[in-house]
């Protein structure tokens, strides 16, 4: 202080204080700071951590920086780092902000961590919705569901998505039959193409010639319009049981005998297909075998029952209450010859399937019909009494080589057109019957809507109980 009792100017923040007090009363001697005219009490103030400020004169105090009101604390920040401030006083005050964030008057910053891990999940939820967005993968080959040991694989689940809208297509067949190039046909592949690309594996020349099979177990093709394709091994096969015979392989130990094996694996696979698939094809080479009917109704009757809606695999028959599954089967006439597509035939083979399938509860009628497929344009729907589900497929071959060899010799202008074939090409009706079997109804499977994936487990709950079934384990017992 100056002789006179006052202050000098500069030492107060350029008076800013002085000038805030002027008009107050004066307060007792002895604690005047500025002069006789400006005395004050002092009143230590409280400090933010609770203490308070040891008493003395405000030469002490440390420059009025944190008395500006929070509105100004609060612009002046972005504006600290334009204005070329040191860099120790930008951490400073983001430590004091992060302090006083609970305080009443403070607007607490966001940290920038939790700013950060908003932005990943942002871009997270991004590229999940775009991954939604792309076309599914596209399957080059089939894959095995249950391979030649008849267990149960998990590869076909990495191409099944989360959505209800599917189809699922089954077949079975004799050995020898075209299963497989029919499956091909109607999933990914066209009479043009080559065999060896075919999704599902047909017979080789070598393997025709020693009478054996291509498919073992079940092979799995999903499509990318979401159709899934089962192809199967033959039932009922000579040469399936020639391997086991010739290879002196150990039957499981429930099963005494080789053919009863075989006989026992081909009714599995069948009731598997008629609990899990939509559409069931079976496939044969001439009409018609009795024993396949027989074997067909075998299967439906040991066909597991549809899982109640409690999901208890334990519990009483879904037949009791009329909730039962049964699929569509389609019977598909494979290699038929000319005569087989006179329309007086065509009548009596509908007529016979009809007698043969009359007590069986498989939907074997008016869900197909060749009538619908502008085949025959001169017959009405009226012309077959008793219409199934039968289609006709004539041998595969190629139609440029047989017009040149079913034309004959004759007249140069007659040399270049077709023979009489009695039947539209193959590659038409092939067309046809695809159209016919994607247009098929898609009833529900189960109790509880399935989408693909879970339809997965589900048909895998379905094969293990199938191989763990009392009904055929009786029935095996009964055969041996």
């Amino acid at each position: 202080m100056s002789e006179s009792g006052h202050s000098q100017p500069g030492m107060y923040g350029q008076g800013r204080r002085r000038r805030r007090r002027r008009d107050r009363d004066p307060g007792p001697p002895g604690q005047n700071l500025s002069g006789p005219s400006r005395d004050r009490d002092y009143v230590p103030r409280e400090r933010r951590d609770g203490s308070e400020e040891p008493s003395g004169p405000l030469l002490q105090k440390t420059p009025i920086i944190l008395a500006k009101p929070p509105g100004e604390r609060i612009s002046s920040k972005p504006s600290a780092p334009a204005s070329g401030a040191p860099s120790l006083e930008k951490p400073i005050m983001l430590i004091k902000t992060r302090d006083e964030g609970g305080k009443p008057g403070n607007t607490p910053d966001v940290p920038p961590s939790a700013s950060g891990a908003g932005t990943v999940k942002l871009e997270r939820e991004a590229v999940i919705g775009q991954t939604k967005l792309l076309p599914p993968e596209k399957m080059k080959h089939s894959i095995k569901l249950v391979d030649d040991q008849m267990n149960w694989c998990d590869s076909a689940m990495e191409y099944l998505r989360d959505q209800t809208d599917m189809l699922v297509v089954g077949v079975i067949g004799l050995q020898g039959t075209g299963k497989s190039t029919i499956m091909s046909l109607l999933s990914a592949n066209s009479p043009e193409e080559d065999q060896r690309a075919y999704v599902f594996r047909a017979q080789t020349q070598e393997i025709k010639e020693r009478a054996g099979n291509q498919s073992s177990g079940i092979d799995f093709y999903i499509t990318q319009e979401r159709v899934i394709f089962l192809d199967t091994q033959p039932i009922l096969s000579p040469s399936i049981l020639d391997h086991l015979i010739n290879n002196d392989r150990k039957l499981p130990p429930e099963y005494n005998l080789p053919h009863t094996y075989v006989e026992m694996q081909s009714l599995q696979i069948t009731a598997f297909l008629f609990t899990v698939c939509h559409v069931v094809i079976v496939v044969q080479d001439w009409f018609t075998d009795i024993n396949l009917y027989r074997f067909l109704q075998t299967a439906e009757m040991l066909k597991p029952s549809t899982p109640s809606a409690s999901h208890d695999s334990t519990g009483s028959s879904g037949a009791d209450d009329g909730s039962e599954y049964y699929p569509h089967i389609v019977f598909l006439q494979n290699k038929a010859r000319r005569e087989e597509f006179c329309p007086r035939n065509l009548k009596k083979m509908h007529m016979a399937v009809d007698k043969l399938m009359a007590h069986s509860h498989l939907k074997y009628k008016g869900t197909l019909s060749m009538l619908d497929c502008n085949i025959f344009p001169g017959l009405n729907r009226d012309y077959l009494e008793t219409e199934v589900n039968l289609f006709l497929l004539p041998m595969m071959e190629n139609d440029g080589e047989d017009a040149l060899t079913r034309a004959g010799s004759g007249p140069p202008l007659f040399s270049l057109l077709p023979g009489y074939r009695g039947h539209p090409s193959f590659s038409s009706l092939v067309s046809k019957f695809r159209s016919q079997i994607l247009a098929m109804s898609r009833s529900q499977l189960s109790h509880t809507i399935l989408t693909e994936k879970n339809w997965f487990h589900y048909a895998a709950r379905i094969w293990d109980g199938v191989k763990k079934s009392s009904a055929l384990s009786e029935y095996s017992r009964l055969l041996s």
